[in-house]
């Protein structure tokens, strides 16, 4: 110990006097893989990799410079950083939840309102489906009269606008099936969103 401290009084004596801080070499200390605290005015080679704290002319810490990371402190520093992230978001998200909202009600309210949206594009979408189906089955009874539909093998060929006319039908009955499954889902997670909503504003309010 009392080498060490020697060797750091050693190091602050060599400073030029009234030199200023920029010109001042820096001091650094790092500890090796044995556990032994170095001080020096510059780091060997074979501790470059090694994290060092530089030191001010009172030998307090001003900086530190982070030595080479293993894959497992990157993954770390990785995870931690995704930490504050989602952590910030959620503050974000917390402030304006309680920025738009004065009480679980309006909560409720607006939820109520944007559902009722989405059941009024699904009651639209199944009348207009029905429609479609309707004029689908009438399509195919007229259809099975020609070839390559009829049994008769001495049915006419189909026309090319009845043909054309049920692969447009079919294709729009397609359509307007996958937009009503978008209109449930989406009806599914805007109520788990506002219920998500009004679970977490309890929450900040001290709500039961």
């Amino acid at each position: 110990m009392r080498s060490l401290i020697v060797a750091i009084v050693t190091i602050f004596l060599a400073l030029p006097l009234g030199s200023t801080a920029a010109e001042q070499q820096k001091l650094y200390r790092w500890v090796d893989n044995d556990g032994v605290i170095h001080y020096g005015d510059h780091v060997p080679a074979k501790y470059a990799d090694m994290e060092k704290q530089v030191l001010n002319e009172h030998g307090i810490t001003v900086d530190v410079l982070h030595g080479k990371r293993t894959a497992e402190q990157i993954a770390e520093d990785n995870r931690m950083a995704e930490l504050k992230r989602q952590a910030k978001l959620q503050r974000r998200a917390d402030e304006a939840l309680l920025a738009t909202y004065l009480s679980v009600d309006e909560i409720v309210m607006h939820r109520d309102r944007r559902v009722e949206l989405f059941q009024a594009q699904s009651r639209v979408t199944e009348l207009y489906l029905r429609n479609m189906m309707h004029r689908m089955t009438e399509l195919r009874e007229e259809a099975f009269q020609y070839q390559p539909y009829s049994s008769n093998p001495d049915a006419e060929m189909i026309a090319p606008d009845l043909a054309e006319d049920l692969l447009v039908t079919k294709a729009t009955i397609k359509r307007h099936e996958e937009n009503l499954e978008r209109f449930r889902e989406d009806e599914q997670n805007i109520v788990a969103r506002f219920d998500g909503d009004i679970t977490r504003f309890k929450s900040l309010k001290g709500l039961n």
